[in-house]
């Protein structure tokens, strides 16, 4: 997806920046309402993550500027302001969905994905399936499939079979997992990364089948875009 962050804080920005990055998504950033409304009104994005205090012009008056002008790209508030009444002025000014601050980015792009989704045309692919060789995930649904059998999983195996599966064909590096899918550093030289790995690989690789989920020496993690 091609997003637009509109964030005036620059610790925040870099923040969610690299997230949407390391999830596959491009990301373009404004550092008030001024340039975050030009850029809104200006170029195609799939989402916008909109702050609410920003300088010049405040995140609702972007809103219910790009609403009036008939621009209804999904937008998602991410804010400090996280009262109900704050909230629910958020979304009846236009808003998709309203985050507090601070926030999950496994969170936060989940909730783009449930509000890009939302606008997907009758008739056009399933966005919410992810599929890679005879392996099959269903965003909604949340069952993993490899041909005809279901596979279950964990929480974190299934965050790290998405992210892997959204960046299939890539070297993944146990860096971008930990900080992607875990949401912190950890310890550089610990083995979650390998042991999470390990028993999803147990699960997708069974015997008899193609092996799917490749270690890279030295540089990380693969999932093959074929079964073979």
């Amino acid at each position: 997806m091609r997003l637009l962050l509109v964030e005036d804080q620059a610790d925040t920005a870099e923040f969610v920046l690299k997230a949407l990055r390391e999830a596959g998504h491009a990301a373009d950033c404004a550092q008030d309402g001024k340039e975050g409304l030009f850029l809104a009104t200006t170029e195609p994005y799939d989402a916008i993550i909109l702050d609410r205090m920003l300088p010049k012009v405040d995140g609702l008056t972007v809103l219910r500027t790009l609403r009036a002008s008939g621009i209804g790209v999904p937008v998602l508030i991410l804010s400090a302001l996280g009262e109900i009444d704050d909230r629910v002025e958020g979304l009846r000014a236009g808003s998709d969905d309203y985050l507090v601050k601070p926030f999950s980015t496994i969170e936060l792009i989940a909730r783009l994905d449930a509000i890009t989704r939302r606008q997907t045309p009758a008739g056009e692919p399933d966005s919410h399936m992810l599929r890679v060789a005879d392996l099959e995930l269903n965003r909604l649904s949340r069952v993993v499939k490899r041909g005809s059998r279901v596979i279950e999983l964990q929480q974190r195996e299934y965050q790290l079979l998405e992210y892997l599966m959204r960046h299939a064909g890539q070297v993944v590096t146990r860096t971008m997992l930990l900080e992607s899918v875990w949401d912190y550093h950890f310890d550089p030289g610990t083995n979650v990364i390998d042991v999470h790995v390990s028993k999803l690989r147990a699960k997708i690789d069974q015997a008899g089948l193609p092996s799917l989920l490749q270690t890279v020496r030295g540089a990380g993690y693969r999932l093959a875009l074929a079964d073979h």
